[in-house]
């Protein structure tokens, strides 16, 4: 009977589609802390690692290469994050550009420090022993989880042509 419904009648659709808008922030959330935790990992390991006479790594082009896109990335990917969801009305659906396009960038962000620490480190980042192991599948994972990397693409391709013409904000 229509007194034991929850919301409105024909609204769970709705429902369903800004679920899925939130659970997308927070994968990318989640993205945003493995590159934070990786680029951690990457920095402390590369200041205590003597290497070919000198007392550390940051001396070598290809590490200082690793670290500073690393960084620029995770910030690009934060300010994203953080700025569509400060923006965000968790009354509302409509958001999907976004949403997707958040999770779509921050879950390969996330991937790409957390390669880059593995490489930083050789041989260690890649035992389990060592977080940035974890950190990598944990990304990984996070490109498949809460909808393919592709299925955002698809799902942007289309909110984008919808614009019609319409300049972006």
């Amino acid at each position: 009977p229509n007194t034991n419904v929850v919301g409105k009648i024909n609204g769970a659709t709705i429902c369903m589609m800004r679920n899925l808008e939130i659970e997308r922030v927070a994968l990318a959330a989640m993205a945003v802390g493995i590159a934070r935790r990786s680029l951690d990992e990457m920095i402390s390991y590369a200041s205590d690692r003597p290497a070919f006479g000198k007392s550390n790594l940051f001396g070598f082009g290809q590490i200082q290469k690793h670290i500073t896109e690393s960084y620029a990335e995770y910030m690009a990917g934060k300010s994203y994050l953080y700025g569509f969801a400060n923006g965000l009305d968790l009354n509302t659906h409509g958001n999907g550009l976004d949403a997707d396009g958040v999770k779509l960038y921050c879950a390969q962000m996330a991937k790409n420090v957390a390669d880059r620490a593995i490489q930083v480190m050789g041989g260690y980042g890649y035992v389990g022993e060592y977080t940035v192991e974890r950190l990598w599948r944990d990304a990984k994972l996070l490109e498949i989880g809460g909808g393919t990397s592709e299925s955002h693409h698809k799902n942007m391709a289309r909110d984008l042509h919808r614009l019609d013409g319409n300049k972006l904000e």
